[in-house]
């Protein structure tokens, strides 16, 4: 049974990422226009709908409005990252950080989907991991880190959202997609990707930087 939930609605899953992906294109292209005033309380906002996505999680459902709605502002707040990192370090670096993404996204998904083993264990050590790299960056925020550390802390990056990738993709595969929880499992591979681009964007950027 849940074989065959996930053989039919992983394509749709699929579907619903990338369009959540041109949506966030399509609000990075609107954060041209955002006053910089703006970019804090739209990101608070997008934490609290985390933090709501997180909730609606246990109810395996959140609507494809929420997700959109959600993915657009995460576009628009990726802006400032994506223009700090093409003025200090080149447009050509954004681009690369994007492609190399996509081929370290896809890889690992193909991966994931082909392999008989279940990687839903790493669940318990990917969030551990991934709270110690919010922690870092919380400190980060108030001492801050040198470009030895931040380079450092990128990699850990890297590898820590190639594991959830890893993760969902295996958990889709292994324990099946209802319809109602499509939205939310694209929106986890929205997440892994946007959060995998960010630490390969700053590891070209730092490596490539003018400055």
């Amino acid at each position: 049974m849940y074989t065959q939930t996930s053989t039919e609605y992983m394509p749709s899953v699929l579907r619903t990422f990338a369009l959540s992906l041109a949506i966030a294109f399509l609000g990075t292209m609107a954060g041209v226009y955002v006053p910089p005033s703006l970019f804090l309380p739209l990101a608070i906002l997008e934490f609290v709908m985390i933090l709501a996505a997180v909730f609606f999680r246990r109810k395996k459902a959140i609507s494809y409005s929420f997700l959109y709605i959600f993915t657009f502002i995460s576009g628009i707040t990726l802006y400032p990252i994506v223009a700090y990192y093409a003025a200090t370090a080149g447009a050509n670096v954004v681009i690369m950080a994007f492609a190399t993404t996509t081929v370290v996204f896809s890889g690992i998904s193909i991966y994931a989907a082909k392999s008989k083993r279940n990687f839903s264990f790493l669940g318990g050590f990917l969030l551990a991991a991934l709270l110690a790299l919010v922690a870092i960056s919380l400190f980060n925020i108030f001492f801050p880190l040198s470009t030895t550390g931040m380079l450092a802390y990128s990699f850990i990056g890297v590898v820590i959202f190639s594991g959830y990738v890893l993760f969902d993709v295996s958990r889709m595969k292994h324990h099946g997609v209802r319809a109602e929880e499509v939205p939310l499992m694209a929106l986890s591979l929205y997440l892994d990707f946007i959060n995998l681009f960010v630490s390969i964007l700053r590891i070209l950027g730092i490596l490539n930087s003018r400055d």
